[in-house]
């Protein structure tokens, strides 16, 4: 379950707290102005952070901390190119350039900074998703998130008196360096590290930059010098070149907007994509993202007209027509939706698995249940020794069971779930295929496996109350379907009606009543439910 908040309620410790006492594995995203980060957790363990449009790429920071060369860096990234199955970590201990638990050791503190940072935010936004793991595989660590609360509490009362000298990272100081050399005082290691770059010139961003120090340590170096007198505001930063600041500001806007979408947060995620296509019009990619979120939004008719906008584009590729396809296709408007897709074909698309198998899918949903089948069968040749999704196995063995191959089917959904077990509607199909064959225990068996992957699947629920109420279990199965509607009280007139007759064996004439009501609500041609509703109340027993 997704957990969700404002950081004004609840402080960014107390929710680490809870994750890690509840043993949480998942994504927690927070947001902070126009900015973005992400702690994930494995099992309540802190095993990685990021934040967007933070300069904290593991190369950089080794180079700039003086670990490795930068030209060994940029040989190893050559190599990652070749072998990009290769991680640049594992790369640069292969080669030599740096020793294992240095860079573990990295890792680790690059990850820590990242909380410290975003323990300072005190307003904005949090969101937990369970089970989401990071992208970057090859960078998690196992920290316990109580490790960091002290140091990150003592951190956040130095940035409170930080900030009263350092209000923003735009602003530049300089240096009275007569002053400095007159008094000569004893200096850390980070201010003699900050001493030469502190040129008029640079702002706080750019020593954080040029320094390879964290964005605390120089905050605390240069209010050390600047309450001792020895270093001075001159200025702020501003654009030489607007056409440059522009481009920075479209890519930290793009970046906030992927991030966004990824955790699953698409209003904001919209924010910033058209914060994009405000500034440029004709960015093909804030279109496409954008066009992605109204899809998860079911907004279908506005992601068609963001779709068509990027398919006028002279370069757009084939997955802005497969979108396009897809929007279509949820509106009923199929004939349309297939010219998008031969559009796409005709861009380089054929070899592509996913668009051949939304051809399956919507030859079928256009009625022509052969060629549906032969376009599935030739989107599986094209995902090779690739596990097909879900989706396919699903499709496949409708096409299968629509053009009267049973067992096919069947054997399909088989597949379809030891490839995806957690797949609860594969598990459901395949039930209802098994009952299908007259094999009620196996499609009992199948039924409740569906059930362990995902509970909240109303159909499965109804399902096995089917097979429990035809086998005349009759507790069995009004449990389920009281579980079904419990999952979605709109599920049908078919669950109501039957719990009901369950209600009424039981002699409840009251509750018998009232779920027939509720049946004959959603179905008022229902001629069954109104005789039953007539007899139990001329019965006078309501």
């Amino acid at each position: 379950m997704a957990i969700k908040g404002s950081l004004r309620e609840a402080s960014l410790p107390d929710v680490l707290q809870l994750l890690a006492m509840g043993q949480k594995s998942g994504c927690l995203s927070v947001t902070h102005r126009s900015s973005f980060g992400s702690i994930y957790f494995d099992r309540g363990r802190i095993c990685y952070a990021t934040i967007v449009n933070r300069r904290d790429r593991l190369g950089d920071i080794l180079v700039k901390s003086g670990l490795l060369a930068r030209e060994v860096l940029d040989e190893a990234i050559g190599d990652q190119g070749d072998q990009p199955d290769l991680r640049l970590g594992d790369l640069l201990v292969a080669r030599g350039a740096i020793e294992r638990d240095v860079l573990d050791r990295q890792i680790l503190l690059q990850i820590e900074e990242a909380v410290y940072h975003l323990f300072t935010w005190t307003d904005g936004t949090f969101n937990f998703e369970p089970e989401l793991r990071p992208d970057h595989e090859d960078l998690l660590v196992s920290i316990n998130p109580e490790s960091l609360l002290l140091e990150g509490a003592r951190r956040i009362d130095e940035w409170s008196l930080i900030e009263k000298k350092i209000s923003s990272f735009d602003l530049i100081f300089g240096i009275d360096r007569p002053f400095l050399e007159e008094r000569q005082p004893a200096l850390t290691a980070e201010q003699e590290i900050l001493l030469p770059l502190i040129d008029g010139t640079r702002d706080v961003d750019a020593l954080v930059d040029a320094s390879g120090l964290v964005e605390f340590e120089v905050g605390k170096a240069l209010y050390g010098l600047i309450s001792a007198g020895f270093a001075h505001r001159v200025g702020k930063s501003r654009a030489v070149d607007a056409p440059r600041v522009s481009e920075v500001r479209l890519e930290e806007h793009r970046n906030l907007g992927v991030a966004f979408y990824k955790t699953g947060m698409y209003d904001e995620a919209m924010r910033e994509f058209r914060r994009v296509l405000d500034l440029r019009p004709e960015d093909v990619s804030a279109r496409f993202f954008a066009g992605l979120c109204l899809m998860r939004q079911g907004q279908w008719e506005e992601a068609i007209q963001i779709h068509e906008g990027a398919a006028q584009h002279p370069s757009a590729l084939p997955p802005v027509f497969h979108n396009l396809a897809y929007s279509l296709e949820r509106l009923g408007r199929y004939d349309e939706a297939w010219a998008a897709l031969d559009e796409a074909i005709r861009r380089g698309g054929a070899e592509d698995p996913q668009l051949q198998t939304s051809r399956g899918v919507l030859a079928l949903r256009r009625g022509d249940v052969a060629m549906a089948d032969d376009l599935l069968s030739a989107a599986q040749a094209l995902w090779g020794r690739r596990t097909p999704p879900a989706a396919w196995f699903h499709y496949s063995a409708l096409a299968a069971a629509l053009g009267g191959d049973l067992p096919r089917a069947i054997q399909l959904l088989e597949d379809g779930v030891h490839a995806h077990p957690h797949a609860a509607p594969l598990h459901n199909n395949l039930s209802a295929a098994l009952e299908r064959r007259g094999d009620s225990v196996g499609a009992l068996a199948a039924a409740e496996r569906g059930l362990l992957a995902d509970a909240s699947v109303a159909q499965l629920h109804k399902n096995v109350g089917d097979l429990h109420y035809r086998a005349g279990r009759y507790d069995d199965a009004l449990e389920s379907y009281q579980r079904a509607v419990r999952c979605d009280p709109d599920l049908g007139d078919d669950v109501w009606l039957k719990l009901g007759n369950l209600r009424f064996r039981r002699q409840e004439p009251i509750e018998a009543e009232r779920c027939w009501s509720r049946a004959l609500e959603l179905d008022p041609h229902n001629a069954i439910v109104r005789n039953n509703l007539d007899a139990v109340r001329r019965a006078g027993v309501a």
